[in-house]
């Protein structure tokens, strides 16, 4: 018979695939009925539907990391109500998600934000005649995190890394040195807002010693499946809630696929390939 030991243990081991970084301290907790919104640009964008408005809809999440990651919540915790939102759109820098922030966000009352931008802020200007800097993109992004912040002060904000696969069609050697500045403000942006970080170039970065860079991004930028279910991975990284797990007749579905049977009622507090017992932090 399975003990909650056994359980933990089991679980704790993760997905094989997903790189094991240090994603830092700052998580996102999730108690129920939170509002998530995805916001960026063509990565988080990937085709979705954009004339269908209700939340938890496929079509409307598109097929990139927020379609996983929507699943994944979706399926883990049917009981806690979540409305998930993807708002992306394509070609957008952070000024174009300014000037539809109105509709596409506030107006949406999201209690935990999710943006991904800054691949078009340095890539435009390289190929479309964009003039902005890496000091316009920061400025940029600050005004748009205050006016957040002063809308919906109780926010909760995850902030992904901007990221390229050097080598993949159009990442060749005029992003560097100026692009990693640009990784660089994001991640000081997201320490200073108290944002949980995801650190996508280094994710991918590990991927690649199990697979090349083409695997996962068919340019360089855009994923693939396989990307964008690693992207998702990574997303949960950052996410954790409580799940009320039951062990007693019959076996249970829980962490990771996992079957699991016992005796007891356990509550855990969840992290995508992590679980820990009695409601503390994994």
């Amino acid at each position: 018979m399975s003990t909650r030991r056994d359980f933990i243990k089991t679980a704790s081991l993760g997905p094989l695939v997903v790189p094991e970084i240090e994603f830092g301290k700052k998580k996102v907790r999730l108690s129920g009925g939170e509002v998530i919104l995805f916001q960026g640009d063509s990565i988080t964008d990937a085709r979705r539907k954009k004339d269908d408005k209700e939340p938890n809809s496929s079509p409307a999440l598109g097929v990139s990391y927020p379609f996983f990651a929507a699943g994944e919540l979706l399926y883990r915790a049917p009981e806690k109500d979540f409305k998930i939102y993807n708002r992306a759109i394509s070609g957008n820098k952070v000024y174009q998600l300014a000037d539809r922030w109105d509709v596409d966000c506030l107006d949406l009352k999201p209690t935990v934000l999710s943006i991904l931008v800054g691949v078009n802020d340095f890539w435009h200007t390289l190929v479309n005649g964009y003039k902005g800097t890496v000091q316009t993109y920061r400025d940029d992004y600050k005004k748009l995190l205050d006016r957040t912040k002063k809308s919906l002060p109780s926010v909760k904000l995850v902030i992904g890394e901007p990221y390229a696969v050097k080598g993949v069609k159009a990442v060749d050697g005029r992003w560097y040195p100026g692009f990693p500045e640009y990784q660089q403000a994001a991640r000081e942006i997201a320490d200073e807002y108290g944002a949980a970080f995801i650190p996508y170039q280094e994710v991918y970065d590990k991927a690649m010693k199990s697979a090349p860079g083409s695997y996962w991004t068919a340019d360089g930028v855009h994923p693939t499946m396989a990307g964008a279910k690693l992207m998702a991975e990574a997303w949960m990284k950052v996410v954790s809630f409580l799940l009320v797990l039951v062990f007693g007749v019959g076996i249970v579905r829980a962490q990771d696929g996992v079957h699991y049977s016992g005796t007891t009622i356990s509550n855990v507090d969840y992290h995508h390939g992590r679980a820990g017992a009695g409601g503390g932090r994994a």
